[in-house]
């Protein structure tokens, strides 16, 4: 037994940056053994405890949750943002569209009739099968969680098996069906400038058995659809109702050099944000789009061609590609941007867009267009933000207006096109929809409310590879202390 205080003193001295070490700690430690002498223990009992050791340092650090991003906004080259999800025990990965237009995470059941088999994005497709996850339960009509997915009337009931089953029909024509069912989603949570891989938290999620649409289509196959909407089956508010993740989530999606960005639940602090406020009781993002102004003139729009009743409004979508606008919307925004360019630019038609015949950059002769919305906060496009490059021959180019006009409909929809290259914070508890221009290639500092109430910020070379480590603070130093002691218990 002698030799144990040795082991503990190096171990400590190995763990600890060397901030810890200068700040005082006590010099003897009172440790207790919590496994019998004799070592006479179930691994499923150890496995219980560990559980247990994880949900306590989830439930007492809080943190930020951070998931991979791959994809980019190019309708030519993918033409939507994805994510990596590892669901099940044992884990088995998935890779699901980023969704802010919808509520529920989705991926293909075993028994799916219609899914796709292999996907042009050179991933590898799976299928989820609950019989093979040790963890799963099918979710019964019965059962209250059931009962989330009725408020936004996608959820119903199987007479036949007595499960809660669901039913989606998608903007694009497409659609899902399937049953709903709870399983472990593994995750990896950050905690300071700490990585606590693995942890895990039981979610309702929907296994896929009928596809239709886009869906099936193999050059763009995902395992899923990661719905980030507001109501009680989406994961974000799973998450949160177990005091796992706050109520904010943000992303900062890229647009060039392959794509990709950072998608975390928690809040990216950037000093250049504004926000706009989320109209109420909506089933999407709903803002409050007041007018557009291009090269800082506003144009000829009745406002109330924005205003959001039932089936109008703006909504910003992750799950849109480009972006929409009304008739009388569309019009007048395409004629002060040909107007604009006349002079520079040979304008053609193509296919029923507006399209740009050029020689030179689109950022030497476009010229800026602001969305401006409720409280004052404006959105600023770069040409490259409201068009989309369709070819280039002998060094011309042709480029196109993003924005599509949708008829006889009231509804502006902000994609991936205006999105991209931009912070956004989805603050639900505030209601509140944030963004500002960014370079997502770069880091980002991100802020989570622990259990305790504080603010937890995560440095941003959490998400970087090219960040420089940070100087830990005493904040840090104590959670740093206390993952220390767990993992010295784990040997007693």
């Amino acid at each position: 037994m002698a030799a144990v205080p040795v082991t503990l003193s190096i171990l400590i001295c190995c763990l600890l940056p060397p901030a810890v070490l200068s700040y005082g700690f006590p010099a003897a430690l009172k440790l207790e053994r919590v496994i019998p002498a004799n070592h006479e223990m179930e691994l499923s009992q150890l496995m219980a405890r560990d559980k247990a050791r994880h949900g306590r340092l989830l439930q007492s650090l809080g943190g930020v949750i951070d998931f991979p991003v791959d994809g980019t906004f190019d309708p030519f080259v993918v033409g939507l943002y994805y994510t990596k999800l590892r669901l099940g025990s044992p884990p088995k990965d998935f890779y699901v569209q980023v969704d802010t237009g919808s509520d529920v995470l989705w991926v293909s059941c075993a028994s799916c009739n219609g899914c796709p088999q292999t996907s042009g994005l050179q991933i590898q497709l799976s299928f989820f099968d609950p019989g093979n996850s040790v963890t799963a339960t099918p979710v019964s009509c019965s059962d209250q969680r059931c009962s989330w997915g009725i408020q936004s009337s996608d959820s119903g009931c199987s007479v036949q098996n007595n499960l809660c089953a669901y039913t989606f029909q998608y903007g694009d024509g497409s659609g899902t069906s399937g049953f709903y069912v709870s399983d472990v989603l593994q995750f990896d949570m950050i905690v300071g400038s700490s990585l606590v891989p693995n942890s895990t938290a039981q979610v309702v999620f929907g296994c896929s058995t009928s596809q239709t649409g886009d869906l099936v289509k193999s050059d763009r196959a995902v395992d899923g659809i990661f719905g980030f909407g507001q109501q009680g089956m989406s994961v974000i508010s799973q998450l949160a109702s177990q005091g796992l993740a706050p109520r904010v989530f943000s992303h900062c999606l890229k647009g060039e050099n392959g794509g990709g960005g950072i998608l975390v639940l928690g809040e990216i602090v950037e000093p250049n944000m504004v926000f706009t406020p989320l109209v109420p009781s909506q089933p999407h993002y709903n803002v409050n789009l007041l007018s557009i102004s291009v090269n800082g003139q506003a144009l000829p729009i009745n406002p109330s061609v924005f205003s959001t009743s039932s089936g109008q409004g703006t909504i910003i979508d992750t799950g849109t590609t480009l972006a929409y606008l009304s008739e009388a919307a569309y019009v007048p925004f395409v004629e002060a941007i040909t107007n604009a360019v006349s002079q520079s630019v040979r304008p053609v038609v193509s296919k029923g867009n507006q399209c740009y015949v050029i020689a030179t950059s689109v950022g030497d002769i476009f010229p800026p267009v602001s969305l401006n919305f409720a409280g004052g906060a404006s959105m600023f496009l770069n040409p490259q933000d409201y068009l989309i490059q369709q070819n280039n021959v002998g060094g011309t180019a042709v480029w196109c207006i993003g924005f599509q006009r949708i008829q006889n409909q009231g509804i502006t929809i902000l994609g991936d096109l205006v999105l991209k290259d931009k912070i956004f914070v989805y603050d639900l508890v505030g209601q509140r929809i944030g963004w500002a221009n960014y370079d997502c290639s770069m880091s980002v500092n991100v802020s989570a409310t622990s259990s305790s109430g504080r603010s937890e910020y995560v440095n941003a070379g959490q998400f970087s590879d090219n960040a420089a480590p940070q100087k830990p603070s005493m904040d840090i130093v104590g959670k740093t202390l206390m993952l220390l002691l767990m993992v010295i218990n784990m040997f007693l």
